[in-house]
Order: C-alpha cells, then structure tokens, then sequence
C-alpha cells in the first residue's frame, strides 16, 4: 500500500512529492502569512500621522513658515482638498468622496495582496504596509477634516517642493519600493501573480 506524499516546505513552495506550489498561490491551504504583523506596521504609519497632523494643527499658524533648517525645512501648515501636488484641489468638491474611495480601495487592494504573500516577502510586504497606512491617514483627514493636512515644508533657494506630510513619505516610500521590487524581480517570476 502507498504511503500519501507528506507535505513539505521548500522555500517559498509547499511541495507534496514532485508537485509544489508556491505560498499564498490559489489552493494551496495551511500556509498562513503574517499578515497581522504587517497590518500592525500600518497602524504605526496611521498612528504617527494623525499625531503629527494633530500637533501641525494645534501648534502651527496656518500658512507662517516656522524655519527648522534655514534655507531647506520649514514646518509650513497648510491643507490640500485635492490629490498629491494639490492636483484636484478646486475640483467642487467631488474629489474628496472620490479620493476617499479610491485610498480605501488600494488598501482593499494591497490588504487582500498582503495576506498572500509568503511569510518570508518582507521586501514586498513592508512597502505595502507604508502605502495601506499613508493611504489610511489621508483617508481619515478627508473624513474627519474634509481636506488633509500638510505641514512639511522643503525647499531650495526659490524652488519649494509641495508641502507634505507623515503619510504622504508613507505612500512615497512604499510606492518607490513596490516599483523597484517589480524591476528587480528575476525573469521567471515576473509573469506569477500576487
């Protein structure tokens, strides 16, 4: 009598005799991710974000450049009804339902992704934390102030970068990250999915 193939983990694969599949792939059950740890990294961002807007909106005058690093960094408060860069910001009104929307469905997005990932993807799974967790404090300034809060200021002689805050570096960062990691993956994995 045959004894049943005994599974076993062999890298990123769940390998059952001569047949493996990858972690988190479609059907392949018992491999659990850690997701959860992941998730608590975006509170952090959350977390720190409304913290410091919090602090931006208590202790700075509104549109008063306070210098930090003369002639670089101000601590400069100001909001933004509109996107990055202040894109959509005299729009009437209806990008802020939209924008909400659409940061509650990239965090949907990259949650979903997240919990598939193999336990070992932390080069994957932290930039999307950042992002989940920028996206998120964005999305509660537009809910709870109707437009977010900005309060970092870099500059450069007469060129100031748009003012930005703790989220926004979040999502940057994240979203720099996620890119690199597409460009640098090996050729045989670039056509799998998540």
């Amino acid at each position: 009598m045959r004894q049943p193939d005994r599974l076993k983990l062999d890298g990123d694969a769940l390998c059952a005799g001569d047949v493996c599949a990858r972690q988190g792939a479609p059907g392949v059950e018992g491999i659990r991710t850690s997701a959860f740890a992941w998730l608590l990294l975006s509170l952090a961002v959350l977390l720190l974000d409304q913290a410091t807007k919090l602090w931006a909106v208590t202790v700075l005058p509104h549109n008063v450049d306070v210098a930090v690093v003369e002639g670089w960094w101000n601590w400069s408060r100001s909001y933004n009804s509109g996107a990055a860069f202040g894109l959509l910001g005299g729009a009437g009104g209806w990008q802020r339902p939209a924008l909400t929307a659409l940061a509650l469905g990239v965090c949907a997005f990259l949650v979903y992704s997240l919990r598939r990932l193999p336990r070992r993807s932390w080069r994957l799974a932290v930039p999307y934390a950042l992002v989940i967790g920028g996206a998120l404090g964005n999305a509660a300034d537009r809910l709870i102030r109707g437009q977010v809060v900005d309060f970092i200021q870099w500059y450069w002689r007469d060129f100031f970068w748009p003012t930005f805050n703790v989220a926004d570096m979040a999502i940057v960062i994240g979203a720099v990250a996620i890119a690199a990691n597409g460009l640098m993956r090996p050729k045989s994995s670039q056509g799998q999915s998540f």
